[in-house]
């Protein structure tokens, strides 16, 4: 049966003849699937381009192989991912995350924080923990997170859960590139921070990804701002100084 199927291949590729999709799936045919994101300032905010970085672009599988791959991955091949807290910040400030995957939240500052999210998706408070210490997260469903800290108030994130694997975050410069996307036809979504999702038009769209169609192009989004009011803290209320002041919170 092997002999046949290699022979098969051999006079289809001596013909040039492309292989049916579930072929071309058994011989591992990927590509790299590459474009640029570009965020443009709206009218009233003055026309031109701001920073172009952090935008989330994913292709979800519409059919064969990719899909069977994704559906049939185990909890032993999911890595756990790390959204760290260091100078007060949360680095990377957007992290896209597989459903299913586990998200360590370690504390590199010399001081308390206390990670939550209240927003879309899965509720979660990691408590009080102090400098060293880690906790983790499981994300179980794909939605958008807003990740806060209930000392620091200038500190936040996104985690973006999807159920694909096939996605990229765009640099400063808007490039973005997504690696090892089976040939076949998928649906291409975009999310960013700083657009109302309304005004990104023309997505989701379908495209066939083969060697020959590679490329998403140009995507371009208009800039809405910050989209986050000034957020409470866990409990709903404003932020405040601890209560007596201590170090351990470096509210500076």
């Amino acid at each position: 049966m092997r002999n046949t199927f290699v022979q098969v291949f051999l006079i289809f590729s001596a013909l040039g003849w492309a292989l049916p999709f579930h072929l071309q799936m058994a011989n591992g045919q990927t590509v790299s699937v590459t474009g640029t994101v570009t965020i443009v300032r709206s009218k009233e905010k003055g026309e031109g381009r701001s920073d172009s970085q952090d935008v989330v672009v994913w292709l979800k599988p519409l059919s064969g192989s990719a899909r069977r791959e994704q559906e049939t991955r185990t909890p032993a091949s999911r890595p756990r991912l790390r959204l760290v807290q260091q100078h007060k910040r949360f680095d990377p400030h957007v992290l896209v995350v597989p459903v299913g995957f586990v998200v360590e939240f370690p504390n590199l500052d010399p001081f308390f924080h206390n990670v939550f999210s209240m927003y879309d998706g899965k509720r979660f408070d990691l408590g009080l923990y102090e400098a060293g210490a880690t906790h983790d997260v499981t994300f179980d469903r794909p939605a958008v997170y807003f990740i806060f800290c209930n000392i620091h108030p200038e500190m936040s994130a996104v985690v973006m859960v999807l159920d694909t694997p096939y996605y990229a975050v765009s640099k400063n410069t808007g490039e973005f590139s997504i690696p090892g996307v089976p040939h076949g036809r998928y649906l291409v979504s975009v999310w960013s921070e700083r657009s109302q999702p309304d005004s990104i038009t023309g997505f989701p769209r379908e495209v066939a990804i083969s060697d020959s169609n590679a490329s998403l192009g140009e995507i371009r989004l208009v800039e809405a701002g910050n989209l986050l009011s000034p957020h409470k803290n866990k409990y709903g209320y404003d932020y405040e100084t601890p209560n007596p002041p201590t170090g351990l919170y470096d509210r500076r």
